[in-house]
């Protein structure tokens, strides 16, 4: 799979970061936080993700950033979107070890001009190993290589080590390969992953971020 992306370098202060993101965003894509962080996506968005997260788990100095707030809010009836509107949110990945305070990330957004086409190839199988190759005290009170959510600028932000990302790197490619085996009669008609930051069941981290990050499949929707 062939993925057209473009590369930004910001400098800021002392600083530079590079932020890779899609040449063209994917307009069926929507992200809200509400009770938990909610993410839904068609076809061309899910690959989207998908190529996102493989450049988060391989590129680890670089922000990978999935505009989605033009798309505007998600469209009525789905799960999660009744009662009080909400307000659309980017999205952006990036390795722990950047350690990217992201209360900057607003004047790098500002800065992020028109970036250099770049074209990635991703496998086919990518990430079909890992979800096999689970650490061992995954899941467990000892494990402590989760992904983590923070909030600014209207952006959530996965955070993360390469490992984290390659693991939940093979849940997202399950959601497109779900989605084939439903249109091919095998499947179940809901997709959907569920990331969390950790094994136990909270719904919000001490900061008031969203510990979950629930990713659904939804075909052919676009907002009005």
């Amino acid at each position: 799979m062939k993925s057209s992306m473009k590369v930004h370098r910001v400098r800021l202060g002392a600083d530079e970061y590079r932020v890779i993101s899609p040449a063209r965003p994917a307009r069926g894509a929507y992200l809200h936080d509400r009770w938990a962080a909610s993410m839904y996506v068609d076809r061309e968005a899910s690959e989207q993700l998908f190529a996102a997260w493989w450049l988060a788990a391989r590129s680890p100095r670089s922000l990978v950033y999935v505009p989605m707030r033009g798309n505007g809010a998600a469209p009525d009836g789905l799960p999660d979107t009744a009662g009080e509107p909400v307000a659309p949110l980017d999205l952006v990945l990036v390795d722990h070890r950047v350690q990217f305070p992201v209360s900057r990330w607003k004047a790098v957004r500002a800065r992020l001009g028109a970036g250099r086409l770049h074209t990635v190839k991703i496998p086919a199988d990518g990430f079909r190993d890992e979800g096999a190759d689970v650490h061992p005290l995954y899941g467990t009170e000892g494990f402590r290589d989760y992904l983590h959510f923070e909030r600014a600028a209207d952006t959530l932000f996965v955070v993360g080590s390469s490992l984290a990302f390659r693991q939940t790197g093979a849940m997202v490619r399950e959601l497109i390969a779900d989605e084939y085996a439903f249109r091919r009669g095998h499947g179940d008609p809901h997709h959907c992953v569920e990331l969390s930051s950790g094994p136990w069941h909270r719904r919000r981290t001490r900061g008031r971020v969203s510990a979950r990050l629930h990713i659904q499949y939804c075909e052919g929707m676009r907002a009005a």
